[in-house]
């Protein structure tokens, strides 16, 4: 399966969430997704009660859209979730935000995941010092996450920074000096800390079927 190339609010209407996939945009009332909340489509205005499992479909599609994540990929975290001793939704969550493209976003040096991913696979961003040029590394406690020294001045990561501090938008699990374009990712967050827009026990159920 490709990536979704196609307009990035129509993945918002279609789930009926706004999933802030475009950055400034998608905070304020220009937001397509904030000013036509139905789904696209000759029959988006109509108002479909779903079934269960229609409910289950959107949940885990959602939150695929929200990280960047295809099926199989999220299928595996999904597994290695359940392997694990806790509640599984939560363990999934974690899996997702503390991928190196969603630690981007959260400090602020990017304005969406999309962006994040692109900035990392240029080799801009530092873990521990090193170059990690891969969006899905597991970042672990306390690793410092920095933007490379020459690479701060570019326009998209600066855009990133200023739109985190206009909005104040800095999770209590993240430590961020943004003059420095730098960040400790201090500890893995739990599942009541993240602003998760759907029921993640749709998805657990739709696995688990």
């Amino acid at each position: 399966m490709a990536r979704y190339r196609g307009p990035l609010e129509k993945l918002s209407r279609r789930e009926g969430i706004n999933l802030l996939l475009k950055g400034e945009r998608s905070y304020s009332e220009k937001s397509s997704a904030v000013k036509r909340n139905f789904a696209p489509g000759q029959h988006g205005k109509e108002n479909k009660k779903l079934t269960q499992y229609g409910k289950q479909l959107r949940s885990k599609q959602a939150v695929k859209r929200i990280y960047g994540v295809l099926e199989k990929q999220f299928r595996r975290y999904f597994e290695e979730a359940a392997k694990k001793e806790g509640q599984t939704g939560e363990i999934l969550m974690q899996i997702l935000e503390s991928r190196l493209d969603t630690v981007v976003f959260q400090m602020g040096f990017a304005v969406n995941r999309r962006t994040a991913r692109q900035m990392i696979r240029h080799g801009h961003i530092l873990v521990n010092g090193s170059k990690v040029d891969i969006p899905s590394y597991r970042v672990k406690e306390n690793d410092t996450i920095e933007v490379k020294e020459s690479s701060r001045n570019i326009q998209q990561i600066k855009e990133g920074v200023d739109l985190a501090e206009r909005l104040g938008r800095t999770p209590a699990w993240i430590d961020v000096n943004k003059d420095q374009f730098k960040g400790i990712f201090v500890r893995i967050p739990s599942i009541d800390e993240m602003d998760v827009p759907v029921d993640v026990q749709d998805i657990i159920e739709l696995y688990s079927k």
